[in-house]
């Protein structure tokens, strides 16, 4: 997460005193990890598309067995699991 542009007010659980949230930003788009179908711990989808509705980036939501490849700026998604585009980049 921290990689990508911003995380979002519900991933932060700790602010430095000059109050700056900001991230690396080496990636173009957010991500929400821990995915889980209902009633498992982790995100629920429902959650997830919540968040995104609060990040200007495009986003993910995704679970434990997903992860990203970025070559030249080209995204892969790596997935035995499940994952959920959020938001797309806009032209």
């Amino acid at each position: 997460m921290v990689l990508t542009p911003e995380v979002g007010d519900d991933f932060i659980q700790w602010r430095p005193p000059s109050g700056d949230t900001s991230t690396l930003g080496l990636v173009d788009f957010s991500i929400c990890p821990h995915l889980a179908p209902e009633g498992r711990p982790g995100n629920t989808l429902a959650e997830a598309e919540a968040w995104a509705a609060a990040i200007s980036a495009p986003a993910y939501a995704v679970d434990d067995q997903t992860a990203f490849r970025v070559v030249d700026g080209e995204v892969e998604v790596v997935s035995e699991g499940t994952w959920h585009q959020l938001r797309r980049a806009t032209p």
